[in-house]
């Protein structure tokens, strides 16, 4: 049975083991402070453990700890006003077609994409599949959030109404809210694209906006969760081919694969200037971003910066400058 190693120990793994130096207070101090498990093992590969960082100094590790904390803060607020805006945009959608606030009305009348498809096809049975599930797990937050007290909620089981659509979009995570994306009908598929100024020679299939909550999901959810984000790990699947076509379309900016962050970062810009987000504001999380990459580049080998940040990153941020001033 292995023994748990002390502080200490694990510097001296990390020396004898991993040919990294550390030594002295400060790195003890910072080495607690990051954790072994959470950062030094967090952090010695890129996007898979077969690529491990041919670490040299445990400075080299807090550059990247750094680098990785420095884009969270970047993306989280872009990411809360995207969300946010992203459901009210529906919202308003829904309440257009429905001429109701009921979820089981709403449910039963225009969460039926389903019917899309042939009946009893295999594209009928998984998206009707999807539909039931998403009926589950909107009653299962709102008894999570009942028994956590959650006012938005009770106030309506007390008075013995039905809790609201916009009630309920209020608790929902973005996972959930992209399902009830997926199980709209085609025509309010294309209003919300339509709305959000989404091009829509990339969206016959009016897929485009749940694809694009399901790609923001996955960074917003580990950010929330301080999972590691600067290699795009957190990615579950690829992108839909019409996201990206549009991407490059609209902004310009080619070779975008969400396979590195600064595609990310192209995305949530994108988004918000369709969002009419003021030019300066979109320019100043631009140039937030430019500072953080250069202040990593200073810290660490080339060519680790070049793995983690494609050599086309300068052009990308160049092109999205002149996308936001157009």
């Amino acid at each position: 049975m292995s023994r748990v190693k002390s502080i200490d120990a694990l510097m001296k793994y990390l020396r004898d083991n991993h040919g990294i130096t550390i030594q002295g207070s400060s790195h003890k101090r910072k080495l607690r402070n990051i954790g072994y498990y959470h950062g030094y093992k967090g952090y010695r590969f890129i996007n898979n453990p077969s690529r491990k960082i041919a670490y040299n100094d445990f400075n080299q590790v807090l550059a990247v700890n750094t680098f990785d904390m420095d884009l969270k803060s970047l993306f989280y607020p872009q990411i809360m006003f995207i969300e946010t805006a992203l459901k009210n945009y529906f919202l308003e959608v829904i309440l257009q077609h429905g001429r109701t606030e009921n979820f089981n009305i709403i449910y039963d009348s225009l969460l039926t994409y389903h019917k899309s498809h042939p009946v009893g096809s295999k594209q009928y049975k998984l998206a009707q599949n999807k539909r039931l599930r998403l009926r589950d797990q909107f009653y299962n937050v709102l008894t999570r959030d009942y028994s956590n007290d959650k006012q938005v909620v009770q106030h309506f089981y007390h008075k013995d109404e039905p809790v609201p659509i916009w009630a309920i979009f209020e608790v929902i995570s973005l996972g959930e809210f992209g399902n009830f994306v997926s199980c709209a009908n085609i025509n309010i598929k294309k209003d919300i694209s339509k709305s959000l100024n989404l091009n829509q020679s990339c969206d016959a299939n009016g897929k485009l906006t749940e694809s694009i909550v399901y790609t923001i999901k996955d960074l917003r959810n580990s950010i929330a969760h301080n999972d590691v984000i600067f290699d795009t790990r957190f990615k579950r699947s690829n992108p839909n081919y019409s996201l990206i076509s549009s991407l490059q379309l609209d902004t310009g900016i080619q070779n975008i694969s969400f396979d590195t962050i600064i595609d990310y970062l192209i995305l949530v810009i994108y988004l918000q200037k369709n969002l009419m987000t003021p030019k300066h504001d979109l320019l100043k999380v631009v140039s937030r971003f430019e500072t953080i990459i250069n202040s990593f580049r200073n810290q660490i080998p080339i060519h680790v910066y070049n793995l983690i940040l494609y050599t086309d990153t300068r052009n990308k941020i160049n092109l999205l400058k002149s996308f936001i001033r157009l």
